[in-house]
């Protein structure tokens, strides 16, 4: 039996839940992107957010959606999640977030929702809100709208490479697609064009008024080790820096050591470790 209530959270809540986010700005930002779009309504949100604790006291936020994300969730939190997940069918397609919190939930649920297709224990969550020490390659800009055609083959590849499965899996890539022209149009997607071909990519897949996180960072595999990198991620974090939020973050596999070099270079530092379950 839960001693600390578990219950889904509404839109006369929404400060409290700001607060919370506020508190965990870089491993939280996916959450308080969604909830600043859609709010907290049932019938807006396009998902759901669980509150661990007493009705006039709020410690901890699981958000339900395609992803699972435990926010400041202490292990009686997570313990309490974990009950009440486990009592549905998983929906979720993945789970990220803070370590110790994607991982306790996975080691309560993995009976009920396993197995897993992927668990990646150790993802450095980086972040700066200072401007590259390295010099930003002048060929890195945000994507044009008629170039959807020619960045949508690159972010393919890179989703199908990082994620393990295609994109175009399910519908045909439709949604996908619609992801990739959404990011254009909203000046969020980067890229560097050589002879009509996309050598690097990258893109803020979430912007909050905190910080915008970077994903979908991915080189040609005919330019790797050719440098290229550092000068063009120092492009995407001095536009972003800008243009979008005073803080730039990622996160990044542990084992993606010429990856963390880069983001070393162009002066982000670790300010936690993410995980990430995969199904």
């Amino acid at each position: 039996m839960l001693m600390v209530p578990v219950r889904q959270l509404g839109e006369a809540e929404r400060g409290t839940v700001e607060r919370i986010l506020d508190l965990d700005p870089f491993a939280a930002a996916q959450v308080a992107e969604r909830i600043a779009a859609n709010g907290l309504s049932w019938w807006r949100a396009d998902g759901r957010v669980l509150g661990y604790g007493s009705r006039d006291r709020i410690e901890a936020l699981c958000w339900l959606g395609g992803q699972l994300t435990p926010v400041c969730a202490h292990q009686a939190a997570i313990a309490a999640f974990a009950e009440t997940l486990g009592a549905e069918d998983r929906l979720c397609s993945s789970i990220v977030g803070r370590a110790d919190g994607v991982l306790g939930l996975w080691e309560r649920l993995s009976g009920q929702w396993g197995p897993a297709r992927d668990v990646r224990p150790n993802q450095p969550l980086m972040a700066t809100e200072t401007v590259p020490p390295v010099d930003p390659d002048p060929d890195v800009r945000p994507v044009r709208s008629g170039e959807v055609d020619l960045l949508f083959p690159a972010a393919v590849a890179m989703y199908t490479e990082e994620v393990g499965v295609s994109p175009l899996a399910e519908d045909g890539g439709r949604a996908y697609r619609q992801r990739v022209a959404e990011l254009v149009r909203t000046r969020r997607a980067y890229g560097k064009f050589v002879d009509g071909q996309v050598v690097f990519k990258a893109e803020l897949a979430v912007v909050t008024r905190r910080t915008a996180q970077v994903q979908g960072v991915w080189v040609d595999p005919a330019w790797r080790g050719q440098g290229i990198a550092a000068a063009a991620m120092a492009a995407v974090v001095r536009d972003a820096l800008a243009r979008v939020a005073p803080t730039v973050s990622l996160y990044v596999n542990d084992y993606n050591v010429p990856a963390r070099r880069v983001y070393q270079r162009c002066g982000f530092r670790t300010v936690g470790t993410f995980a990430t379950v995969l199904f």
